[in-house]
């Protein structure tokens, strides 16, 4: 320990602290958690919930989370005043809430359930004033019901502040509070995004992800139906965590596995869409540089709108919503499962129409947002989608608890024919920058220091917004990527200013990528990083690193579904629409 260090003695542990923000980050250091319901690391300090309350060596209580730490301060995290009074704050919240835990969507994940019992609260000495509020399941995406809502404010400010969306906020004063869109309208009415973040850091089931299992289930047990699914990228990093594996263990020869055992007739991993998705978008971007911006006189300082990528649905929601104008600029391709969706129905069609049986789609998304992509009136052909139903990894992770397979246990397998392989680029789309550096890599020298170039070229890693200039074909590309509506709504203004010049822009609506979407189990920074790694350690393991080499993409082109077909199939025109509605 060094003597001129600065620290802090908590519950009589010395504990040194650097750039800790607040009193709260600096307990964690010391292995003692003390119980939350509105802090959270990414947003800015709120201090409502009370329930990390110390007491200094004066014997005053302070709130852990908004106080800075101060050189020699003296805390104690745990007297029996402190106690006391956290039982009395839960006591009150669930004299106000919502009793029937059994039947709740949150039920043994609710961080409320999960305290009241930490404090072994038997019994609660206030009378019920648990208001009965109209449930909101206007939403593709998300249900919200009021009558849980605990007004931590979390989901506010996840919407307001991270992602600049907006959708919701406090309304009223005093008991009157709630949280809620303007004008008390339903959320599908508002420019929400769908990304469902709101949901993710949501202590109770006050705003929970809507689910599609009820179909699903009625599908799979249909002996007329084949039922079809496919697996996105970031799935497999995450699912484990809820059976005991590692945060980043890839477990998708498990999930293949599990999805039999459910009864899904066919298995496909969604990375060789991606790498269809990698195919399409690199070439647009060649021909835009080559044709170049014949409209650049009209931008600001003649600084022309860049190529945005089109993989996140919960972006182009964003962009329709509140940047309407870029819609000409962002990318017409299809999100991987659309184009897998499309190539799906096509190949089973002659199947279908010989053995009288009917193809439903199902896609594993770690995003909420594609249940809003699916249904969608872009991606249904004669009415009918190409992707019938969307369950997120939690979801996935239900059906498999409730089959009561052990999937610790159950060993890998491999996806069915004849969709069977897909390319390290196609895996890495799951994290922020992959979709770029998969991109790159399409259109990049084929050798493998051109690989280590772009691993190492500023488009890895979890920022918020990273830039890199990168080397293609002899000319010097400025790329972006950015995670985060927020992130991608400051980016834009200095793109419009002239202040930043980019010509690819990757956008993921979620916070470090489809990894941090809100369809996954939940996780800290940490976790998100881990499930990052272990996108990277997949790749670095594919026999096949650019979906150029791809097999099945090529096949796909040349005498499959794909041939003379592929921009109907795999390409949309949001602007179009848009002008159609």
């Amino acid at each position: 320990m060094s003597k001129n260090s600065k620290y802090m003695i908590i519950d009589g542990i010395r504990a040194e602290y650097t750039d800790e923000k607040n009193i709260l980050q600096v307990i964690q250091k010391v292995g003692i958690h003390v119980p939350t319901f509105c802090y959270y690391s990414d947003m800015s300090i709120y201090g409502a919930c009370r329930m990390c309350v110390v007491e200094d060596e004066r014997g005053s209580i302070i709130a852990s989370c908004s106080t800075p730490p101060r050189d020699k301060m003296v805390i104690r995290t745990n007297t029996g005043r402190l106690h006391d009074y956290r039982k009395m704050i839960l006591e009150l919240l669930l004299a106000s809430h919502c009793r029937d835990c059994t039947t709740c969507e949150k039920n043994g994940n609710c961080r409320l359930q999960m305290l009241a019992s930490r404090f072994r609260l038997t019994e609660v000495r206030f009378p019920n004033t648990h208001p009965e509020r109209m449930v909101d399941d206007s939403s593709c995406a998300i249900v919200r019901d009021p009558s849980k809502c605990i007004l931590c404010g979390d989901c506010v400010r996840m919407c307001n502040e991270v992602q600049h969306v907006g959708a919701i906020d406090f309304a009223h004063r005093g008991a009157d509070m709630i949280v809620t869109p303007a004008f008390n309208k339903k959320i599908a009415e508002t420019d929400c995004v769908n990304c469902g973040q709101c949901a993710a850091v949501c202590p109770t089931a006050a705003i929970t992800i809507k689910k599609d299992l009820k179909e699903v289930w009625k599908a799979l047990y249909e002996p007329e139906k084949r039922v079809v699914v496919q697996v996105a990228p970031a799935v497999r990093v995450a699912i484990g965590e809820e059976f005991g594996l590692k945060p980043g263990k890839n477990s998708i020869g498990k999930i293949f596995t599990a999805l039999r055992m459910l009864g899904f007739d066919t298995v496909f991993d969604t990375s060789v869409s991606a790498d269809l998705t990698i195919v399409e978008e690199a070439e647009e971007l060649l021909r835009k540089l080559e044709n170049g911006d014949k409209d650049k006189e009209k931008y600001p300082k003649g600084n022309a709108y860049p190529l945005f990528t089109s993989c996140c649905p919960g972006w182009v929601r964003f962009v329709e919503t509140k940047h309407p104008d870029l819609l000409p600029y962002v990318s017409t391709c299809k999100s991987p499962m659309e184009m897998f969706g499309a190539v799906i129905k096509e190949y089973y069609k002659p199947a279908d129409r010989e053995s009288g049986l009917e193809t439903v789609s199902v896609a594993v998304m770690p995003c909420v947002a594609k249940k809003y992509e699916a249904s969608r009136e872009e991606f249904k052909r004669n009415n009918v989608p190409d992707v019938d139903y969307v369950i997120t990894t939690k979801e996935l992770i239900r059906m498999i608890k409730e089959l009561g397979i052990q999937f610790a246990e159950i060993e890998p397998s491999s996806p069915d024919m004849p969709f069977s392989i897909s390319s390290g680029a196609g895996v890495i789309f799951g994290v922020t920058g992959g979709v770029t550096e998969a991109a790159l890599r399409h259109v990049a020298a084929k050798d493998n220091q051109a690989l280590k170039d772009l691993e190492y070229s500023g488009i890895r890693g979890l920022e918020g917004v990273k830039a890199a200039e990168v080397e293609v074909g002899g000319s010097i590309l400025r790329i972006a990527v950015v995670n985060g509506l927020g992130n991608a709504d400051e980016l834009i203004a200095k793109i419009r200013s002239g202040e930043e010049h980019f010509d690819f822009v990757e956008v993921m609506a979620c916070p470090y990528g489809c990894i941090g979407g809100a369809g996954q189990p939940f996780g800290y920074q940490a976790v998100k990083s881990e499930r990052a790694g272990g996108m990277y350690r997949a790749d670095k393991s594919a026999i096949i690193k650019r979906p150029g080499e791809n097999p099945v993409v090529s096949q796909l082109y040349e005498t499959g579904v794909l041939k003379g077909r592929s921009h109907e199939l795999l390409h949309v025109d949001y602007q179009k629409q848009k002008e159609t509605l």
